[in-house]
């Protein structure tokens, strides 16, 4: 965490204090797309759309590090379980940058970046073969996409949609379409988060032209895992933000309730439970500093890291949290409790990118070859 870096966590906590508190969160339970458009056109102003972005497209980072950047930010938004499309908008931006037409690829990027647009992003889970979910066909100029994807986050409010669709010829074919194109029709879905909406895409014999086409073959797979190690990252910083304010509130809890006549937190069992969700969490913190390094420089086993962050981040966020419940005894069941919103978050960070159990085997894939 350098000076640069630290003022934008900095500058990012105190904008998301003013501007998107807990009751904020709770506010937009009902909401349709679950975050206020001018809150994050403002802060898309203090750059959380742009550190993937390179600056000749208008984007960039404070630091020179855009996703060490973009997971202080995370850390932020986890700390407040903060609504706003942040991952799904920064993994869409990421593989439109690696559009090779300029014009397009301006086009598409300058809304996301300003904040006027949000994206909704899906790539192959993890795994050392992931199959899009989608089916493509060569169709003169470009391609002729049917299947659905789910779950999509923003998959609603997003204007634009990058996923991955496997085609015979071609192999795999990275595009960017808008939502509102003949034949795309987004369904929402049900989801624990209170501010965070998925939702189902399908593709009925959608056109796909060349000028929307980001990438095919090689360079598509290795956009789609970049995709996913990326929306990784971001999530595990999340986790690891959430995991880290929850364990500040639940040692100020146990210093401030007493049980006859000593504060909680003067006995020897709930010291040991508190100094193993210290460590715990030391550990996210250090499996997601690692798996975005590795990203960020590009190295051979990045991939592994985010998974190896994936696999731990996702069970031990969500363990913690409930063992902060816990502790709290009837008071962190209740919904007045801020306990259950960063449990939700957690959670559905757990579940989406890949579940731990699938990160888990695609290590194992990685250090066994596949064998049995």
């Amino acid at each position: 965490m350098n000076d640069d870096r630290a003022l934008l966590a900095a500058t990012t906590a105190a904008f998301l204090a003013e501007h998107a508190p807990l009751s904020a969160t709770r506010a937009l339970a009902d909401d349709p797309t679950g975050f206020d458009a001018h809150t994050w056109a403002k802060g898309c102003e203090l750059g959380w759309t742009s550190p993937l972005v390179d600056a000749a497209d208008g984007g960039g980072s404070v630091s020179g590090d855009g996703l060490a950047d973009l997971v202080a930010i995370a850390g932020e938004f986890g700390r407040v379980v903060a609504p706003g499309p942040l991952i799904a908008t920064n993994v869409a931006a990421a593989a439109i940058g690696a559009h090779r037409d300029d014009a397009r690829r301006a086009a598409l990027l300058a809304p996301l970046i300003d904040g006027s647009v949000t994206a909704a992003a899906f790539a192959p889970g993890p795994g050392p073969e992931p199959v899009p979910a989608l089916d493509a066909r060569s169709d003169g100029d470009g391609f002729v996409v049917t299947g659905s994807i789910q779950p999509v986050e923003n998959a609603a409010a997003a204007g634009i949609v990058v996923s991955v669709a496997a085609c015979e010829s071609a192999g795999p074919v990275v595009f960017a379409l808008a939502t509102d194109t003949p034949g795309l029709t987004v369904t929402p879905l049900g989801g624990l988060d209170l501010v965070r909406r998925h939702g189902r895409i399908d593709f009925a014999e959608v056109h796909i032209p060349t000028a929307a086409v980001i990438a095919t073959g090689a360079r598509a797979e290795a956009v789609a895992r970049r995709m996913v190690a990326i929306a990784g990252v971001l999530q595990c910083a999340e986790s690891a933000g959430a995991m880290a304010r929850m364990f500040e509130v639940t040692r100020a809890y146990l210093a401030d309730r007493y049980s006859f006549g000593r504060p909680l937190a003067s006995y020897q069992a709930l010291k040991h439970r508190i100094a193993d969700d210290a460590l715990a969490l030391q550990r996210c913190h250090a499996t997601t500093g690692a798996a975005a390094a590795a990203v960020a420089r590009g190295d051979a086993d990045a991939d592994e890291l985010v998974s190896v962050a994936k696999a731990f981040v996702g069970l031990t966020a969500t363990e913690c949290i409930q063992d902060f419940v816990q502790l709290h005894g009837g008071i962190g069941v209740t919904w007045e409790s801020d306990l259950h919103l960063y449990l939700r978050r957690t959670t559905v960070n757990r579940m989406t990118w890949g579940t731990p159990d699938e990160h888990a085997e695609r290590v194992a894939d990685a250090a066994f070859g596949g064998a049995p």
